[in-house]
Parts: C-alpha cells; structure tokens; sequence
C-alpha cells in the first residue's frame, strides 16, 4: 500500500449533484485510512440565478467544522472547483479575492452557453469539432492561470465512451493538448489524474498515461490525483492506481495546497505484512 493518500477532489451535498455531508466525507475518509481530502465542491461560474454569495460561505463554513473536528486523524483542505470561470472572469476573480482557499481546480464541464458534456446527446453534433472547441476552452482556461490544478482534462471523453460507438482519436488534438500542458508548466500549474474514468464505461485516467507522461517530459513538476468522488463511498477510489501512473510516468512526487501553496509529499510505498 501507499503512504500519502490523499484525494484532492471529492464533493460534498454542497455541490448541485453532491449528496453527503462534509462530516461523512471526512468521517468514511478516516474509516478508509485515507490521510487527506480536499473538498473542492462545484462552483459553476456561469450557472444561472445561482447564490454564489449563500454557496461559498456555507460551504466553508461546513469545511471549517470539518477541519477542526478531524484534526489529528485527518488532513482536510478547504477546496473549490471553479467551473468554466473564463465566461466570467471577473465573477471568478472576486470569489477568489473574497473567499480564502487551500486549493482551486480549474474546469471545463461545457462549452459557453451550452449544457454540460454530461447532458449531451452527441448524435446531434459534430463530436470532433465540440472537442475542438473545449480544447480551446481549457487552453484559455490555462491561460488565465488563476487555479491550482486543471481537473481532467479529457473530461468529455467519460460521456462520449458511455453514450456513443465513436473511438475518439486524440492525435487530431494532439497540438493543442501538448500547448494545454506546455502553459501548465511555464505557469507552474499542475494537472490532475482524475480515476474517475476507471469506474466508468472508459476505463481510463482522465487523461490518460500517454498525456500524463507528455507532461512530465515538457517539465511538468506538480500532480494531484481526485477520485472526483460525490459519493461518500467512493471517495479515495482510484487513488492507489493513481500513484502508481504517476510513478510510472516518472513523478516521485504528488502535490497537495495548503493556502494555495504547492506542497510536495514523496510517493512511496511500504510493504504489508498480514
């Protein structure tokens, strides 16, 4: 087993399709021996008649309870994933400014003004020309450069693997994929393993080895791995697989954030004697 588990995103019923506390996160994170979770529920950015205001500072209140009740026995980091906040960069800056987070994952879940990937029925589009799109989407994402880690990048691939026949060839999107990872590393932002897909009809990491190990060779220096679990008993599923890709593609370390902060914490494993 490993040392270091930690799942750095995970959702709380504070999220719109989340369904449990963040003290029964918290409280199956220790039951599952998992040292660490960060909470980082969805803030959509361009949802519509959303309380942003009531959304923040509820859900940091109930992350706070969290961190002080499970201290000693478990690390819990006061999270955010900030969806598509490039449609309203402003909006997504000054909760940024108001609201004081340890870490911040960066998303694309749709493109401007349409519904999420999760929703679509891809039978009706171009399937290449929406991914063409969304790999616009999260270049501009990076470009902005106010988060910590990018949350799977291949994110519509879960939906179009569980809902259509296609095969989708990444190579078209090879360019722009590598200048998603190449801003990554000149802005010192990580990327994130998201198992997610391991449980799903792809059976993959979001992204995959081959864009993960891409990374670390243009000088990627900071991973996080999320079971993007919302759920409380699928939090940490995935994460032990997760290490070892990363391992295996050449990182001795994971990283988590503290105060927004990249801190590094060795990946290794020890033996277990039964």
């Amino acid at each position: 087993m490993f040392i270091n588990l930690i799942d750095m995103h995970t959702h709380s019923d504070h999220s719109f399709d989340g369904h449990h506390s963040c003290m029964l996160l918290c409280e199956n994170a220790v039951e599952k021996n998992i040292d660490g979770i960060a909470i980082t529920d969805h803030c959509e950015i361009d949802s519509k008649n959303f309380d942003f205001r009531a959304f923040c500072s509820n859900q940091i209140v109930d992350t706070r309870k969290a961190k002080k009740f499970f201290e000693g026995s478990l690390l819990v980091l006061q999270g955010i994933e900030l969806g598509q906040p490039i449609y309203n960069k402003e909006l997504a800056e000054n909760i940024l400014e108001k609201y004081h987070y340890d870490f911040v994952l960066g998303s694309i879940h749709n493109l401007e003004n349409m519904e999420d990937f999760y929703f679509i029925d891809f039978d009706k589009y171009d399937v290449y020309d929406l991914l063409d799109k969304y790999f616009d989407a999260v270049l501009e994402l990076c470009e902005w450069n106010k988060f910590d880690s990018l949350a799977h990048l291949t994110y519509p691939l879960r939906y179009i693997a569980e809902r259509t026949n296609i095969n989708v060839d990444l190579n078209k999107f090879s360019d722009k994929i590598e200048k998603i990872l190449k801003t990554l590393v000149q802005n010192e932002k990580a990327l994130e393993i998201n198992t997610s897909g391991l449980f799903q009809p792809i059976n993959d990491f979001l992204p995959n080895k081959k864009i993960i190990k891409l990374f670390k060779d243009l000088g990627g220096e900071h991973i996080t791995i999320g079971s993007d679990s919302h759920y409380c008993d699928k939090l940490g599923a995935g994460i032990e697989d997760g290490l070892k890709l990363a391992k295996e593609c050449g990182f001795d370390d994971i990283t988590i954030y503290q105060h927004r902060n990249p801190i590094l914490l060795p990946i290794e494993q020890i033996e277990v004697t039964l």
